[in-house]
């Protein structure tokens, strides 16, 4: 049953757990400020200074999990099916806090709903490729 939880709902519920530890929860406006401020900073061999904030570590980890999400879109078994309908729900919602919350009203976030409607979209082309070449297979009418 693993496999149907959408694992991209680990970066938004991340996302909201930092949104909702500020004062004024959902209703927050300094969220854009919690997670643009440098958490550390690195020293490039050029000598320049790259400050790493809590955004760019929540985009790289959501980037990371895309990256999972879309290899597990890749098996076709029933299972997919529902993980799909749990991203579509997943989509759904953080849609739904980016356009009416305005602690989600940040580019972070922005980024993080285009993650998931793109898992989304992945998901269900790639079942409908592979449903699509086993119907094709199954034919085997021409001989070819």
């Amino acid at each position: 049953m693993f496999a149907a939880f959408p694992l991209l709902a680990i970066p938004v519920v991340v996302y909201n757990l930092i949104v909702l530890t500020l004062p004024g929860g959902f209703g927050s406006q300094d969220a854009q400020l919690q997670l643009g401020g440098p958490l550390f900073t690195i020293t490039m061999t050029s000598g320049s200074p790259w400050a790493v904030s809590l955004s760019d570590l929540l985009l790289a980890g959501s980037l990371v999990v895309l990256f999972i999400e879309l290899l597990k879109s890749t098996t076709s078994r029933r299972i997919a099916i529902i993980n799909h309908s749990l991203s579509m729900l997943l989509f759904i919602i953080c849609l739904v806090e980016f356009l009416l919350a305005p602690g989600f009203a940040t580019s972070t976030f922005f980024l993080m709903t285009v993650m998931v409607l793109l898992d989304v979209l992945a998901g269900f082309i790639v079942t409908i490729v592979a449903a699509r070449r086993d119907i094709d297979f199954g034919g085997g009418g021409d001989g070819g």
